[in-house]
């Protein structure tokens, strides 16, 4: 099977469903983002510091492919085999985690800057980018049925996203830098 099927060329895409819809649609740009965010939870994954994190971090990059999977659907033509969905279990899983990893963290009393570390950096960047797809796929919900448990599931991704780029920053022992408002 070859990659290239030529059926993009003129701007269009399919939908799972089967309609066709422009590269530039909304519904396009919110899982185009949902798969960038994955790919920065990969190089989050990879770094050597979450090395006890891997299993979680590949279970995040399986639900944001479930989370693609659902923004790719058509709604008005919902496939006969049935899709994987996000379930109230995974959004509790990060709750979890980030209670967890927030146990062990000192008490939060400033805005904190991304960076400090390379490998927080990329968290940071995972995080803004999980940001960005929360409002694509919140606008496009304005226009479109989207499951309310993809927008708390990525809600609850970033907030997770936050919390682990301060775990890191421990684990790392680099300074988190809090934010000084200029006077």
């Amino acid at each position: 099977m070859k990659i290239y099927t030529k059926t993009g060329d003129k701007g269009q895409t399919g939908l799972i469903g089967g309609r066709r819809v422009s590269k530039a649609d909304l519904r396009i740009d919110a899982y185009g983002t949902v798969d960038e965010l994955n790919s920065w939870i990969g190089l989050v994954r990879d770094q050597p510091v979450n090395t006890t994190r891997k299993a979680l971090l590949k279970e995040i990059q399986d639900c944001l492919f479930t989370v693609g999977a659902e923004l790719a659907t058509d709604p008005a033509k919902r496939p006969k085999q049935a899709l994987p969905a996000i379930r109230t279990a995974d959004v509790t899983v990060l709750e979890t985690s980030m209670d967890d990893m927030d146990a062990e963290l000192p008490e939060l009393r400033a805005f904190v800057l991304p960076g400090g570390h390379e490998s927080v950096s990329f968290c940071h960047l995972a995080r803004t980018v999980c940001r960005r797809a929360e409002r694509l796929v919140i606008s496009l919900s304005e226009s479109s049925m989207v499951d309310p448990l993809v927008i708390q599931y990525l809600n609850r991704l970033s907030d997770y996203l936050f919390v682990l780029s301060r775990k890191m920053t421990q684990d790392l022992q680099a300074e988190e830098v809090v934010w000084k408002p200029r006077t």
